[in-house]
């Protein structure tokens, strides 16, 4: 793959050309020029677009495609094309297929399905069997099959003991042990967050308690048998206050928010559009500001688009009864940009990769390709046609995002949006 991108403004703290408008010639995959100007006298394949920024390929921590047994919602092909058009070059796959991934073929299933795509599928394999939170799945054959982290989605681990051995067992192949952080005793029935709206509602509520209950839980065993721990997906203020003390403490722990944890509120809710079901559920402005203010001071050490494509007829049914789970990886740039700055939006989709094992490429002369292209100042109205997914539950359907992600530069090749 060969190309030359024209008058680009690169935005990379670790490039000696950050902040600065280069044209970028990649042969064979690899940046070999990068100037003011540089002259097409190989006739490459140009990229030339209006305001066009490139950054470091963009990395998601946490999504699902379905396949295998879901494929109704998302195939792994058509998820990793939506990456790519979304403007992730690395994505972190989730277990919560049908059958679970919990064994060493079934990681080597989802790798030979991404084979030769322009986007790096990184497998997450079950933490139990089945998931189903009762015995250890396979998880160092997993490792050698090239699982990069082990985690039952959305499922709490409810035995302590299960989840100290996890820590313990995992530490010998630095395994890095996912734990969603829900106690489920605490949530009961609840479907939103336990609040003056959940009230007013009549749904029953999830308390932040039943969060931060299974958090400490988490980082007492952590200290305990010292191992390496990932807390997908926090929500609350007093999370994020049990992780900034976890960290002072120097325990290995990080943690990940999703993007419409720090959009909306529970305020949303009035409608019961059950596009707003997710899970964890949406809290108060008093838990975003936590949130937005954790990743401002690297409390949080990352955000995911948390991407669950959920079919029609699992979300078209009362709000007690549908599924929890948006899609993401097509609003997340936009809807980080109407939070925080360019500067930290780049810094936020850039960040993780080290946590799971991947090595982040700077915008330099002799490194490998791996570039996000985007214009940030485009603002648009998210709507159907704006999503890639075969699944529709968009939760920033509506929503004013701002900027356009014209595509991707990885794996030795480009993906560009028409």
């Amino acid at each position: 793959m060969n190309i030359l991108i024209k008058s680009a403004t690169i935005l990379d703290s670790k490039s000696e050309f950050h902040n600065t408008t280069q044209d970028i010639l990649i042969e064979n995959g690899t940046i070999t020029q990068i100037a003011p100007s540089i002259k097409n006298t190989k006739n490459f394949q140009e990229i030339d677009a209006e305001n066009l920024h490139v950054s470091k390929g963009w990395f998601d921590s946490s999504v699902c495609f379905g396949e295998p047994g879901y494929e109704e919602r998302e195939t792994i092909q058509n998820g990793l094309k939506t990456a790519a058009a979304s403007g992730f070059t690395s994505v972190a796959v989730n277990a919560n297929s049908n059958p679970v991934i919990d064994s060493n073929s079934d990681i080597t299933f989802l790798k030979s399905k991404a084979q030769n795509h322009a986007v790096s599928l990184l497998p997450i394999g079950a933490l139990t069997v089945k998931s189903e939170g009762e015995d250890l799945a396979e998880l160092y054959d997993m490792n050698t099959a090239g699982s990069v982290a082990f985690y039952d989605y959305k499922k709490p681990i409810a035995n302590p003991n299960l989840m100290k051995i996890a820590l313990q067992y995992a530490s010998n192949f630095d395994g890095l042990v996912c734990s969603f952080p829900q106690e489920n005793k605490i949530v009961g029935k609840g479907v939103v967050n336990e609040h003056i709206s959940s009230t007013r509602l009549g749904l029953k509520g999830i308390p932040a308690l039943a969060e931060e209950l299974q958090i400490a839980r988490d980082l007492f065993l952590l200290e305990y048998t010292g191992g390496k721990l990932h807390i997908p997906t926090i929500s609350t203020a007093g999370a994020v206050q049990l992780i900034r003390e976890a960290k002072k403490k120097k325990l290995d722990v990080t943690c990940s928010v999703a993007i419409h944890n720090l959009y909306f509120t529970d305020d949303v809710l009035g409608d019961f559009n059950t596009h707003f079901k997710v899970l964890p559920p949406l809290r108060t402005q008093t838990d975003v500001d936590a949130l937005i203010e954790g990743l401002k001071d690297g409390t949080i050490d990352m955000v995911t688009s948390d991407h669950n494509p959920i079919d029609v007829e699992q979300k078209k049914v009362e709000f007690d009864h549908a599924e929890y789970g948006t899609i993401g990886l097509e609003s997340a740039f936009g809807a980080l940009q109407n939070v925080f700055t360019l500067k930290k939006t780049i810094e936020l989709l850039t960040k993780g990769k080290s946590r799971f094992g991947l090595e982040s490429t700077s915008i330099n002369v002799g490194n490998m390709a791996d570039l996000t292209l985007f214009n940030p100042n485009t603002k648009f109205t998210f709507s159907k046609n704006n999503i890639v997914s075969k699944s529709k539950n968009a939760i920033f359907e509506n929503e004013t995002l701002k900027g356009k992600v014209y595509g991707i530069v990885a794996n030795n090749q480009v993906v560009l949006n028409p």
